[in-house]
């Protein structure tokens, strides 16, 4: 981590401790680190030692190159390719700048409202593939004029940086589920064309994550206007992991085992539900950690 937090952040929920997973990874994620993502320390090496010679020679960022965690953090969604990473790096912070007004100052304890909202939050679970799954409900649950998608775009940014702080996260990646039920033509109104924008730029261009899959359940018929402002900006690669499942839970157990997803999507997780006041919770504790994140970037001209 980036701060001075000593602790593993944590939150006890009953029986069930609520935590970021720092700690170093598994053998088994290991082994699909270096099958998908060539991590083996002939690789890592060199490939850490040459990303920070090209951060050391840009003056125009700011960023730890001293620690090679954090290096490694933007070489394993590139293969351990120096300069992909850096490119990479550099759409990262690029896209801050570009929205700036988003980003400014962006931390867990400005942002509660999204949390709050109940719309947003990440199954307590990884799934049967090590990915976290993040879930959002934008139809019957949200209520436009108490939570904009601004707010839900924050919230959906504080969330994956949480993520990639996680070695297996790094390794396995995440997915992420829209549940649509109830999406009324209000809702529908409020995605513009410079939002969809956004969000395409964001995962496809901007994201040091490994997005594995898009799943779009209980969406009504009218989603496909939605979709339609999406549709032309997506690239093959994110087009092909948008997966439109309906009420078809058997589809979505196909990418989703039921045995890792709550009762409420007709699963048997038998961890408890974590919804977004207690993510929030776990997040303020995490603030330093958000704020030392912010510190870095292009230099102001």
């Amino acid at each position: 981590m980036l701060s001075d937090v000593s602790t593993l952040p944590g939150v006890q929920l009953g029986d069930f401790l609520l935590q970021f997973e720092l700690e170093e990874p598994s053998e088994s994620v290991r082994e699909i680190a270096r099958r998908e993502l060539r991590e083996t320390p002939d690789i890592v090496k060199p490939a850490v030692e040459e990303l920070r010679r090209l951060l050391e020679e840009d003056k125009e960022l700011t960023v730890p190159l001293e620690r090679d965690a954090w290096l490694i953090r933007f070489l394993r969604p590139c293969k351990f390719y120096p300069a992909s990473a850096y490119d990479l790096i550099k759409r990262y912070y690029a896209f801050k700048v570009k929205h700036h007004k988003l980003y400014d100052g962006l931390t867990p304890s400005k942002e509660q409202n999204i949390f709050n909202q109940n719309i947003l939050r990440v199954l307590p679970n990884r799934d049967q593939l090590g990915r976290r799954v993040l879930v959002l409900e934008l139809g019957k649950k949200w209520n436009t004029s108490k939570c904009s998608l601004d707010e839900v775009f924050k919230g959906c940014v504080l969330f994956l940086e949480a993520a990639m702080l996680e070695p297996e996260t790094q390794i396995c990646g995440a997915v992420v589920i829209f549940d649509m039920e109830g999406l009324c033509m209000q809702q529908v109104w409020q995605f513009t064309p410079l939002f969809a924008k956004r969000i395409v730029d964001w995962l496809q261009e901007s994201i040091p994550l490994r997005i594995k899959g898009l799943y779009i359940i209980n969406q009504p018929y009218i989603f496909n206007m939605v979709f339609q402002l999406f549709k032309p900006l997506l690239k093959e690669k994110l087009r092909s992991r948008i997966v439109f499942m309906g009420n078809d839970r058997e589809l979505l157990y196909k990418y989703i085992s039921p045995k890792c997803l709550p009762d409420c999507y007709g699963g048997t997780l038998s961890i408890p539900n974590v919804n977004g006041p207690q993510w929030l919770e776990l997040l303020l504790i995490c603030d330093t950690e958000f704020a030392a994140i912010n510190s870095y970037g292009y230099k102001k001209k």
